[in-house]
């Protein structure tokens, strides 16, 4: 699960790749610039990052895990396009590689982006499942 809000642990990031499943240097260094976080990331407090390097680098501890299910709620609202960019490729290439994706977004045009299959929701009922460029109503 990705959150909104990142949740790091306090320690370096390497300490909170390694809450998930323990992971040599090499393989931290991997799954960083998988999420667009370079080796310099490794030593750095968690609890001193930004927002947006905190959002990555809680979405690399999630890569740890090989998950076969990913479930991102706003994933993207901390980061700046170029780094938006990079999150919505690693989706599309983990979902072309058989991980299903459950992603949460107030924004269409993410949707038309990266979406295979929309579900909308107001006030908390679904009004519509469908392709992400011409929803049909889920009556």
């Amino acid at each position: 699960m990705i959150f909104q809000q990142p949740t790091p642990f306090p320690g370096t990031v390497h300490d909170n790749l390694c809450v998930a499943a323990p992971i040599d240097e090499a393989a931290a260094i991997a799954v960083l610039g998988r999420a667009g976080l370079d080796r310099g990331f490794l030593d750095r407090q968690a609890d001193e990052l930004s927002g947006g390097e905190a959002q990555r680098m809680c979405l690399a501890r999630t890569l740890v895990t090989d998950p076969e299910v990913l479930l991102m709620d706003e994933p993207t609202a901390s980061l700046d396009d170029e780094n938006v960019a990079i999150v919505e490729g690693l989706a599309c290439e983990m979902a072309g590689g058989g991980v299903s994706i459950v992603w949460v977004t107030h924004d269409r045009a993410q949707r038309a982006r990266i979406a295979d299959t929309s579900v909308e929701m107001q006030d908390g009922r679904i009004v519509s499942i469908g392709s992400p460029g011409g929803v049909d109503d889920g009556g």
